[in-house]
C-alpha cells in the first residue's frame, strides 16, 4: 500500500464524540509527505481522570482549541482521495463518525483499514506479546516513544501500514 492517511484520535472522556486531539500522517508513493496535529475542543467538554491519565490532556489544554468542524476543514482536503488507516480502526472510525454526528455533519463514508487486524493476521498468537500499537510498531522496526500523543501514534501507524499492508 503506497498511498494512505494514518489517523489517530484521543478522546476527553468515554463519549466517542469527545475527540480532543487528532494526528494525521499522509503517505504518498510510500513516503510521508505531510503530517498534521491539532488539539480539539471536545464535545461533551469534560475530561475523565482515566483518559487524562492515558494521554495527559486536560480541560485547560483544549478550552480555547478550535471545534471539530474547524479542524476537520483543514484535514479533509489532505485526505480526500486517500483511504484512512488506524490501529484499531473500530475506535478511530467510531470517533470520527460520532464527531460528525455531534455536529450534524454529513459523513463522507471514508474507507478505513486497520493495522491491528493486519498485525493479527501477520503474526499469529504467541509471536508478539500483544498487538498494542507500540508492540506492533517495534516489530516493524519503529520506536514509538510518546504513545497516546495523536501525531506520534499516527506516525507509528503509518510505519506499520507501510510494512504490513
Amino acid at each position: 500500500m503506497l498511498d494512505f492517511a494514518a489517523i489517530d484520535f484521543e478522546t476527553a472522556n468515554r463519549a466517542r464524540s469527545s475527540v480532543c486531539s487528532v494526528g494525521v500522517v499522509i503517505v504518498e508513493n510510500g513516503e510521508i509527505t505531510d503530517s498534521y496535529y491539532h488539539l480539539i475542543h471536545p464535545i461533551p467538554n469534560y475530561y475523565d481522570i482515566l483518559t487524562t491519565r492515558v494521554h495527559g490532556l486536560t480541560f485547560m489544554d483544549t478550552i480555547e482549541a478550535p471545534t471539530f468542524p474547524e479542524v476537520w476543514a483543514d484535514i479533509a482536503p489532505k485526505i480526500r482521495h486517500l483511504p484512512l488507516v488506524a490501529h484499531n480502526k473500530a475506535f478511530d472510525e467510531s470517533c470520527l463518525k460520532a464527531a460528525f454526528r455531534a455536529y450534524s455533519l454529513e459523513y463522507p463514508n471514508y474507507k478505513f483499514l486497520c493495522t491491528l487486524i493486519a498485525a493479527k493476521r501477520r503474526w499469529k498468537r504467541g509471536i508478539l506479546e500483544n498487538y498494542q500499537l507500540q508492540t506492533v510498531a517495534k516489530a516493524c522496526g519503529y520506536n514509538l516513544t510518546n504513545h497516546h500523543h495523536a501525531l506520534d501514534d499516527a506516525q507509528a501507524c503509518a510505519a506499520i501500514a507501510k510494512k504490513i499492508l
